[in-house]
């Protein structure tokens, strides 16, 4: 897509402050596509040099992790908070324990992390964090003491007023439950608003660990609703089988899909009956086993190691996994194969040329700025909670989640009507989020 002369000038200058962070970099690019629009009908964006200023974070910070393995070995990990944009509200944004984690990685979140806190409407701004530590195959000492140290250093930066981390790939429930113990240990202070994910006998949010996957579902629900459509009776394939995948699956179920596949990194499982998503809770969430296993249940189901998730036909896919799992050629093959829908409960599963093939074929798709951030507003409840000393049930937090999602939708889909793409979610939110954004900015002065 071609890029106004003015946002291209600001987007080559990302390029060069930023060099080797190729994420970041696709980020950037994804949202000053739709900006265009957006900057002839309010030309104070560039001449205030705001875009310029969101492209850059409020503060990033990098720090070493050294922690002692179960043989005494010592090991050396590096940990990463971005502080991108505090406009809307404190920092807020997860914690990825992954080892493909460095700068780039956590800034190109960080950057989408703004815009989808703003379409919650929650009064949320946009970080992100993580390290390089892998925790597959860590016992739970060795994950605590990982933990201890990387909370010894982030602790002095975070706090409920300045910036709420959350969990990621790699970080859950019993990540955030080591790493709030350290802070508490340290600051003295039981501050439950400091980290959302927590456990639900300590300050945890019913429907916080089924929000990310329960979210894309029903964002994507209304976009079939649009189109006077829905769930009932389409076969779907969502990617991972992480908690994301998990509660998509679920949800799909309940709606009246049938998800017929789920994949890890060592392969893909087909169970053509609808997959027993029970059983995946309790390898993946309680025995952490490969999804391989899954077979040793259902000698029904199929197994492609190595395979490709998205060869296999169906109506709806929901990327679940990680970034960039959808290519180009991923996108024709599903395209072709039916797919009228794509839910992204991942952040930036699609390539840029996978993204195009999906708004040329004009079906349904949902970016993870807008598909995903049920997560993330569930989150800002949970923070609700902890400043009321309150707790809400499942149902109340569900229906609240639901509520968001479907005001998400609404608002991407009008706002891309207002610029003449009636049903580009990614023009809709894109612009929606930025404006927000923006407007604040422009109250708070250059700063």
């Amino acid at each position: 897509m071609h890029l106004d002369s003015r946002l291209e000038t600001i987007y080559q200058e990302v390029i060069n402050r930023n060099p080797g962070e190729s994420e970041f970099h696709q980020a950037v690019r994804e949202v000053l596509d739709s900006l265009g629009p957006v900057v002839v009908k309010h030309p104070e964006y560039l001449e205030s040099k705001l875009i310029n200023r969101l492209c850059e974070p409020e503060r990033q910070i990098i720090f070493r992790v050294p922690w002692t393995d179960d043989k005494g070995n010592i090991q050396i990990n590096r940990g990463f908070r971005v502080e991108f944009n505090s406009a809307l509200g404190p920092y807020k944004g997860g914690l990825r324990f992954h080892p493909s984690v460095y700068l780039g990685i956590i800034k190109f979140l960080g950057f989408e992390q703004i815009f989808k806190n703003s379409l919650t409407g929650m009064p949320i701004g946009g970080g992100k964090g993580g390290s390089d530590f892998d925790p597959k195959g860590k016992s739970d000492a060795e994950v605590m003491r990982f933990c201890q140290s990387f909370m010894t250093e982030l602790y002095r930066h975070i706090g409920e007023h300045t910036d709420v981390p959350a969990g990621d790939i790699g970080v859950g429930g019993r990540e955030i439950g080591y790493m709030f113990g350290q802070y508490k240990r340290i600051t003295n202070r039981w501050e439950a608003g400091v980290l959302t994910g927590k456990g639900l006998k300590w300050g945890g949010s019913l429907a916080r660990t089924e929000a990310t996957g329960y979210g894309a579902t029903f964002f994507i629900n209304e976009a079939l609703k649009v189109r006077k459509d829905s769930f009932g009776g389409k076969t779907c394939l969502v990617s991972g089988s992480g908690n994301v995948a998990i509660y998509t699956i679920e949800k799909i179920h309940q709606l009246g899909g049938k998800c017929i596949a789920c994949s890890d990194s060592n392969g893909v499982i087909v169970h053509e009956k609808g997959l027993d998503v029970n059983l995946i809770k309790q390898l993946k969430e309680v025995e952490r086993r490969r999804i391989e296993d899954y077979l040793t249940y259902h000698k029904d189901a199929k197994y492609i190691k190595n395979g490709n998730i998205w060869d296999i036909p169906c109506q709806v896919a929901m990327p679940s996994a990680t970034q960039n799992e959808i290519n180009g050629k991923d996108a024709l093959t599903l395209v072709k194969n039916g797919c009228i829908a794509v839910g992204e409960g991942a952040n930036m599963p699609t390539t840029p040329e996978g993204v195009k093939v999906f708004l040329d074929a004009k079906i349904a798709y949902g970016p993870g700025k807008a598909a995903n951030a049920g997560g993330v507003a569930t989150s800002a409840l949970e923070m609700q909670q902890n400043a009321q000393r309150d707790s809400w049930s499942f149902e109340e937090t569900e229906a609240k989640l639901e509520k968001i999602m479907v005001n998400i939708h609404k608002l991407c889909y009008r706002t891309s009507e207002e610029y003449g793409a009636p049903g580009d979610y990614v023009l809709g939110a894109n612009i929606a989020g930025f404006i927000k954004v923006a407007d604040a900015m422009v109250a708070h002065g250059v700063i």
